[in-house]
């Protein structure tokens, strides 16, 4: 396969854009890296995968000058070695730029506030010629193929939007440094929380970004997303390198074998068919801002998944069946007994067995600077607690036994959650809630940014709770998750129900299907 800097006119030069040789680095008696060594060509577009806890942030911040590598590792930047330890300054100037998952944008400002941002802060002329600046922005954004609107506040973009727009600052950064080559953008998994429309977009500036020249090292735990995306993908684990593959030849199945050491087992679903339940979860006429009214039942040990297109109303449902979202009516009948939604608080939900586990981690799912065994011990203080009271030594007694339970790496309860991997993270709030065996669990987005080790643990967990009988709702974007854990999918669309899909007729395909047929039915 011929490089985009072949179609685009530009003789590629083969050499290598970055070497990394013998990078290593400790946390205390913890080896985070390993002697890792890799390199990227000049002009390709170079995937890094791993799982959670795999060493790929590490790498990442070293280049970045976050972290100090240990003394004996060499970096290179188009043949010129970087000063080690101190590389940060000295990466970007020799053409180093990134793109963190947090964007490093402002909210508040302008998309060409943000885009000229660092020219703006650093010139002594405070007269702007703010009609010239948008001018500039236009062409800009033309240049890449983009309509960005330079007078839009950033955050009234969507969220694709605004990464391409960090995007496109990085690189511009990129090219205007002092130096005859077009730099390496690093992205940092630019695409957890975008849909499928979008990443095809970001995808699409990504390959702009190529053929200007430039070398892209892209971050990402989906591994599909790697092999449409890149040329080539260094697979790390446990701090060691793997191997580096030509991602065109090499398929799914032996990259996931490559990550996690061994064969995925094939998940084998649930085998509980909804007609042997009683129904345990009746919704009738739930209405909310912009949502409704929709009606639905789940069974007893069913798991029911919402999906649609972001905006289609789906993702409020698991909060307000907890009582922290807000519905302006609803009844809730649950086991026989009528909830006013519209009344409905968490308190009232824990006290019927009902949890709740939000996408949003280490906000409002977890408490991510207290310690692990402390989020876990939260909804069962009064169980652990011994006849003297409660103490310290109960708390991380719990919280070891559970992580184990989970499978938590490293299972040091005492630890910060924000110290965790995302997948470790949510297999120790997830068990939180699996501990007071929930009769109805309510999940958003269970396994965004997830590795594929930690997602088959977590998938494993939920078919096991249902085989006990708890009601599972899912909602999420992920179809091959939908179609692989649920016995039903609910497509939604301008907040409506538009159609119902039942095992065993669900496919990642068909629900992706519907997703987008319910937006043409709906206008």
């Amino acid at each position: 396969m011929k490089s985009a800097l072949v179609h685009s006119g530009i003789t590629p030069t083969w050499g290598n854009a970055l070497e990394i040789q013998n990078l290593s680095k400790k946390f205390g008696n913890s080896l985070a890296l390993n002697r890792v060594s890799l390199s990227v060509r000049t002009g390709e577009v170079h995937g890094l995968l791993g799982s959670n806890g795999s060493g790929k942030s590490t790498l990442i911040k070293i280049l970045a000058g976050f972290f100090s590598p240990e003394p004996g590792a060499q970096i290179r930047l188009y043949d010129q070695e970087l000063n080690l330890p101190d590389i940060g300054q000295m990466a970007h100037r020799f053409g180093l730029a990134f793109v963190h998952q947090n964007l490093g944008l402002i909210p508040s400002l302008t998309v060409t506030e943000n885009l000229f941002l660092g020219s703006i802060a650093t010139q002594q002329n405070w007269n702007i010629e703010w009609r010239e600046l948008h001018r500039s922005a236009r062409e800009i954004f033309v240049q890449y193929n983009l309509t960005l609107d330079p007078t839009a506040m950033v955050a009234a973009l969507s969220p694709v939007e605004q990464a391409m727009l960090a995007i496109i600052r990085a690189h511009r950064e990129l090219l205007a440094t002092e130096n005859d080559h077009p730099g390496i953008l690093v992205l940092d998994e630019p695409t957890p929380f975008l849909p499928r429309k979008s990443v095809d977009q970001l995808f699409e500036l990504i390959r702009t970004c190529k053929d200007k020249g430039s070398s892209i090292l892209f971050v990402s735990h989906d591994i599909d997303e790697v092999r449409e995306i890149t040329d080539r993908a260094t697979v790390l684990r446990d701090g060691e390198l793997i191997g580096t593959f030509d991602t065109h030849d090499t398929d799914h199945e032996t990259f996931v074998a490559q990550i996690i050491g061994r064969d995925l087992d094939k998940f084998a679903g649930s085998n509980v068919t909804r007609d042997t339940r009683k129904t345990l979860v009746k919704v009738t006429d739930l209405e909310a801002h912009n949502f409704g009214p929709v009606s639905f039942d789940i069974a007893e040990g069913e798991i029911l998944g919402m999906t649609g297109l972001i905006g289609s109303g789906f993702s409020s449902v698991p909060s307000i069946l907890f009582g922290s979202g807000n519905s302006y009516s609803g009844l809730f009948k649950f086991d026989g007994t009528n909830i006013d939604l519209t009344k409905l608080c968490p308190r009232q939900a824990q006290e019927l067995a009902i949890a709740y586990l939000p996408a949003d981690r280490l906000g409002s799912a977890g408490i991510g600077s207290i310690s692990v065994a402390d989020n876990i011990a939260l909804p069962v203080y009064p169980e652990i607690r011994g006849r003297w009271g409660l103490t310290d030594k109960q708390v991380l007694d719990h919280g070891r036994l559970m992580g184990e339970e989970a499978g938590v790496k490293p299972n040091d309860p005492i630890l910060p959650l924000a110290s965790l991997s995302g997948g470790n993270a949510q297999k120790a709030l997830l068990k939180k809630w699996l501990q007071i065996s929930p009769r109805l669990l309510l999940l958003d987005e269970p396994t965004q940014g997830v590795d594929v080790g930690a997602r088959q643990q977590i998938w494993d967990a939920l078919v096991n709770s249902a085989a006990n009988g708890a009601s599972i709702l899912i909602a999420s974007t992920d179809y091959e998750q939908l179609a692989c854990l649920c016995h039903r999918v609910l497509i939604f669309a301008k907040g409506r129900i538009y159609g119902e899909l039942t095992a065993p007729d669900l496919s990642k395909n068909a629900i992706a299907e519907s997703c987008y047929q319910s937006m043409v039915a709906s206008s």
